[in-house]
Parts: C-alpha cells; sequence; structure tokens
C-alpha cells in the first residue's frame, strides 16, 4: 500500500508490496498518487522485476509451503529445507544473492556430507531457485546456473551374497518356516520381498492387502507418479502367504521402521558397506537372467534404459559362465555371410548341428529359388 507525506511545498510517497519498497517525492500529492497506483499495479503485475527485500530463508520456507507440500517427498524436502535453514545462506538478503554464495555454500557442505548428499540439496535448491525466477518473480534469474556442480559419485555396484543374506535373516529373526509376528521379522520379510520383486521400501510400506491379486501386485502410484503391475515369484508368493493379515498393509511396517531395523541387524550380522536399496540393485541383476530388457523395465518401473543399466551388477565370472554355456561348435562361414543357428538341433552323433548360411535381405526377390523367411 502507499502512505503519503507532506514535505514543505512537495509530497513524499512510499509504496510497500509484496516485500518491494520504493519511495519518492512530487511536487503535487495527485502526482505522487498517480506514480503510486501505476507502480502498484506493475509490482503486483511482476512487470517491473524487482526483488523482494526479503532473506533467502523467506524464499526457502515458502517454497516448503507451497510446493513441497504438493510432493510424494515431502518429509525428504522438509528435512533439507530445515538443514538449509540452518545455513548462512538462510540470511542473505535475495537484493544481495548471487552466485559467491551459493559456491561458498557448497563448499561448507562437501567438508561435511558427501557429494551425493549435496547433489539431494543442490536440485532442491535448484528448483525452489527457477519456481522463484519463473512464478514469484522474487530473482531475475537462477544463481546456481553459474557455478560448478559437484561431480556425482560413481553408481554403487553392491551384490549381496546368500551368505550375507542368511546372517541379515538369522539377526532380523526371520524364518521361512514360522509367521513373521515381530516388527524386525517383518522387515526380513520384505528385504526377501524386495530382492524377488525390486521393490523400493517405500513401495513395500504402502503395499496393502487389496492391491496383491493372484501372482500379480498392483501399485496404484510409485515413485515416478505412475502406476505399476508387479509380477510375483512363486518365492514372492510364499512370503505373502506367510504374513499376518492384522492390517491394511501387507507388510505392516514405515519406510523409518524398515531402515533402522535393517541397519541394526547390519551391524549385528557385521556386514559393512550395505545399504536396504540394495536389494533393488540384486533384484534387477537376478531378473535380468529371466526377463528381456523390456519386461524388466516395465517390472521395475525403470523408463529410462540407461537408469537400468545402473542397477544391473552382474559379475564378470557370471557374464563368462553364461558364454561357456552358450557356446556351440564353430563353422566356417564365407566372409560377410549371416548366419542361422537353430535352437536346440542335432546333427550326427548328438553333436550340435552346424550353423546354416541365412539368407541375406533382398536374395529371394533375386530368385533364389525357395521362399525365405527372414
Amino acid at each position: 500500500m502507499a502512505t503519503y507525506r507532506r514535505r514543505g511545498s512537495s509530497w513524499e510517497v512510499q509504496v510497500c508490496r509484496r516485500g518491494v519498497r520504493r519511495t519518492a517525492t512530487f511536487r503535487t500529492k495527485g502526482e505522487a498518487t498517480a506514480w503510486a497506483t501505476r507502480l502498484e499495479a506493475e509490482i503486483l503485475a511482476g512487470t517491473r522485476g524487482e526483488i523482494p527485500n526479503k532473506p533467502f530463508s523467506s524464499l526457502l520456507e515458502k517454497y516448503r509451503e507451497e510446493v513441497s507440500s504438493t510432493k510424494r517427498g515431502e518429509r525428504w524436502e522438509r528435512a533439507r529445507i530445515g538443514l538449509l535453514l540452518r545455513d548462512d545462506l538462510a540470511q542473505v538478503p535475495l537484493p544481495n544473492l548471487d552466485a559467491s554464495h551459493f559456491a561458498a555454500w557448497r563448499d561448507r557442505r562437501l567438508r561435511e556430507v558427501s557429494p551425493a548428499s549435496v547433489i539431494r540439496e543442490w536440485n532442491l535448491l535448484s528448483h525452489a531457485l527457477s519456481v522463484a525466477v519463473r512464478e514469484w518473480r522474487w530473482l531475475r534469474d537462477n544463481p546456481l546456473l553459474g557455478i560448478r556442480k559437484p561431480k556425482p559419485p560413481l553408481p554403487r555396484d553392491r551384490r549381496i551374497s546368500e551368505t550375507e543374506i542368511a546372517k541379515l535373516l538369522l539377526a532380523l529373526g526371520y524364518d521361512p518356516d514360522i509367521t513373521p509376528e515381530t516388527t524386525s521379522a517383518r522387515v526380513g520379510a520384505a528385504f526377501l520381498f524386495a530382492i524377488e520383486t525390486a521393490m523400493r521400501a517405500g513401495e513395500l510400506a504402502s503395499l496393502q492387502w487389496d492391491w496383491i491379486s493372484g501372482p500379480v501386485a498392483r501399485l496404484p502410484i510409485t515413485k515416478n507418479g505412475l502406476p505399476r503391475a508387479v509380477p510375483l515369484s512363486r518365492e514372492a508368493q510364499r512370503i505373502v502367504a506367510q504374513l499376518p493379515r492384522e492390517s491394511a498393509s501387507v507388510f505392516g511396517l514405515n519406510t523409518g521402521q524398515i531402515d533402522a531395523l535393517f541397519r541394526k541387524a547390519k551391524s549385528r550380522a557385521f556386514i559393512d558397506d550395505l545399504h536396504f536399496h540394495d536389494s533393488r540393485h540384486e533384484a534387477i541383476t537376478r531378473l535380468a537372467r529371466k526377463l528381456d530388457v523390456l519386461d524388466l523395465a516395465r517390472m521395475v518401473g525403470i523408463r529410462d534404459l540407461r537408469i537400468l543399466m545402473v542397477y544391473y551388477n552382474a559379475r564378470p565370472d557370471e557374464i563368462a559362465s553364461r558364454l561357456s554355456a552358450d557356446e556351440v561348435e564353430p563353422s566356417i562361414v564365407a566372409p560377410g555371410e549371416a548366419v542361422l543357428v537353430v535352437a536346440g538341433e542335432e546333427g550326427e552323433g548328438g553333436r550340435p548341428a552346424p550353423a546354416r548360411r541365412r539368407p541375406q535381405l533382398g536374395e529371394a526377390a533375386a530368385g533364389r529359388g525357395r521362399d525365405t523367411c527372414l
């Protein structure tokens, strides 16, 4: 709103709207009123691009209440914003905010946490700043675009051995022949189920009995915001049948319980560098032996095949053993000719039949004398 004050023979007017404060002096009150009215209209329309004189904490708090509250990951965003509000960065006035402040924040955080944690906070900050630029007109540009982003760490390739699985189940008190009554035992059941299905901890915690129909679990919403149907193996179905139906939730767990109890079991089993999410790596690597790549991607809910490769962690010796199992007797083929190998066909003496020449595209049309099905 505008306030007017007589100063001798002139009029002083002050406009304060949406954190923007401007003052000017005019000969008459009519001129002052016209200027204030026009300025308020421009501020409300966002045409001037004035940066409000507020601390960066105000931007973070506004984002938390208006944007984070609409996301499925609200809990984690609120926790990260809480950390940011305690940092010196939060007290910088928006008109003074520039790339140097974020570079200093980046360097401070890299001394305290891993690059992966800094990248997660960076992504949150970047989106908050972009919303402030595009929608709120609180900033002219995104200062993070002008500084170096931390280098992401190499993807994890942690596999889980059968020995480690046995130790963890023992530490969790899970027995495949006994109904898992305790919370810890249900975490063990969830861990085994995760290895069979590649489901995330959050998906396991939210899984409802009504969502399971025969050999399929239908998730109405997942991490990427889309539904997903998860086929269940015989072992996964056995685990489901073993669980007590005490509530609408299949496992009767939340993500906090899964995380805390899995960490304790890992410590009791003397297992290092293992996360519950590594079960997704293990599951996808195992499922890759049974499913083609498109079926696998559909089952685990990954739309980008490059991301699927991050989770596929087959060891070189495993791949080598499969190569040896699939080897056939070599045959002489003319250079440049394609061959057709018929799976399971035998030659003389029970030996694999030699590879047959596969006709090239266009040979049938050229009059090879027989029909060719390529």
